[in-house]
């Protein structure tokens, strides 16, 4: 088993066995729950209670990292304005830990890092932690609720399509256009922390 290879994957609002069935054709042994709040108003097959025993039951074991690498940081020094900065979160230990936590698992088991978002281009386990793993070396590869498997640069080619950004300029490097990529989905995409009244649809 490669040693640098993990998988994502959104649990949208697949039925379990649906679910079940997209990790087993990975040949996923291991789910990371990167999800802050691990649980699901409008599919609550996926609240940890129920969904923990449930891969153990189908022989995938499961960890929670939602402390580590959830999109709702509870470090204060991430937010701007109320809006969780990803460039800030990145550099805190507890987020490093867990990227730490990722790579060495990823020796031994075949790991699907779990948000809830379908698209993996509308969620940070993409916009932030596959890009975090990809610098450090790693290959990650996007489950989609089809069943399509998407490599992380192809994932960043349509992100950078989507902003108009994928034709080569004359004083940009491809590199640099993706940055810019980054930092607008980001900025759609970003918690934004409204109090009492948080916006449970937004990026966990």
């Amino acid at each position: 088993m490669s040693s640098n290879m993990l998988m994502t994957i959104g649990h949208s609002t697949h039925n379990f066995s649906t679910f079940i069935e997209l990790l087993r054709n990975n040949r996923v042994t291991a789910v990371a729950d990167v999800r802050s709040i691990p649980a699901s108003q409008f599919a609550p097959q996926f609240n940890r209670r129920s969904l923990e025993p449930r891969l153990h039951k189908s022989g995938i074991k499961y960890v929670f990292l939602g402390h580590e690498l959830g999109a709702r940081t509870e470090d204060t020094t991430c937010y701007v304005d109320g809006r969780v900065q990803y460039s800030r979160l990145a550099q805190t230990r507890a987020f490093l830990n867990g990227i730490e936590r990722l790579m060495k698992g990823a020796s031994n088991e075949r790991i699907a890092v779990m948000c809830s978002e379908g698209e993996p281009l509308n969620c940070h386990r993409t916009v932030l932690i596959s890009r975090v793993l990809a610098q450090r070396g790693a290959t990650v590869h996007h489950v989609h609720g089809d069943g399509w498997v998407e490599s992380h640069d192809s994932a960043m080619g349509r992100l950078m399509k989507k902003f108009g950004l994928a034709e080569p300029e004359l004083f940009r490097t491809p590199a640099e256009r993706l940055e810019e990529a980054l930092s607008r989905q980001e900025g759609r995409i970003a918690y934004v922390n409204q109090g009492s009244g948080s916006d449970l649809t937004a990026d966990a």
